[in-house]
């Protein structure tokens, strides 16, 4: 199954914070914007995997 999610990127002085309002308390960083892309899709998958059955996205 496939989802698409919004992700939000954050960029300050130590680099890229990203995070996925859909899912509460999915969030990465990354030096880059790529690397935090990547950390982000790297944090999303195992957050869904692990989700309830009575959890809905």
């Amino acid at each position: 199954m496939s989802y698409k999610f919004n992700i939000l990127f954050q960029k300050d002085e130590h680099g890229y914070f990203a995070y996925c309002p859909e899912l509460k308390g999915c969030h990465s960083q990354g030096d880059t914007f790529e690397e935090a892309q990547t950390n982000i899709r790297e944090a999303i998958e195992p957050y869904v995997e692990t989700m309830n059955d009575d959890e809905t996205i």
